[in-house]
């Protein structure tokens, strides 16, 4: 089973890309979100994989560019109804802190917003989804009769770096997929001043 992709992105399409490790392009599908934050073709990138085999369609990869995404849609394609593609929208529209966020406030609607999902399968999202682990993210439904706000989750290496080059006066659009590049290098373990170095670097080419 593949679990990481590391190559360079020779394709990108509107629902996937092609990603050469050397010399074997995978196909690998992707969500909106996920594409948007990709490298440019001919730049390195790296993709944690799912995957997947139907007897429709065969062997698929999908690929995610952190973990926690990827533990996100392991969840969701476990559950009754909802399948690779839904799974990938419901991440298109809420990354999994957003998700988790929602599942805790019972917010169908939110969930709702991704494109082929109903009332009905967003209902059945958020009720299975409580309570459920999901990295460094858990899905933890309120009291009975209770609808309380989450707590407000730790400041992430993401949040913090983007910030910090947020007051150096770098446009948020920039200091986001800087930052996302610069972990896409470091790892997800990277500490937060690496993070920034890279992040200026990438800002630099």
């Amino acid at each position: 089973m593949i679990g990481r992709l590391r190559g360079v992105l020779a394709e990108v399409e509107t629902d996937h890309c092609l990603i050469d490790c050397a010399g074997v392009g995978y196909v690998v599908a992707c969500g909106a979100r996920t594409l948007q934050r990709l490298p440019a073709p001919g730049d390195e990138a790296t993709l944690h994989i799912e995957s997947s085999w139907s007897a429709e369609n065969g062997p698929r990869l999908y690929g995610f560019l952190t973990r926690d995404e990827r533990r996100a849609f392991t969840t969701l394609t476990g559950i009754q109804g909802v399948g690779p593609k839904a799974a990938l929208s419901v991440l298109d529209v809420l990354p999994p802190g957003e998700l988790a966020s929602a599942v805790a406030r019972e917010d169908k609607a939110a969930v709702a917003r991704a494109n082929g999902v109903g009332p009905k399968l967003a209902l059945r999202i958020v009720t299975e989804l409580k309570g459920k682990p999901l990295g460094d993210v858990s899905f933890t439904p309120s009291a009975p009769g209770v609808h309380a706000e989450p707590p407000a989750p730790a400041p992430s290496i993401t949040g913090e770096a983007v910030s910090a080059l947020l007051g150096l006066g770098v446009a948020e659009v920039n200091a986001r997929r800087a930052v996302d590049q610069a972990l896409i290098r470091l790892g997800d373990d990277a500490d937060l001043s690496a993070v920034i170095r890279a992040a200026l670097q990438e800002l630099g080419r």
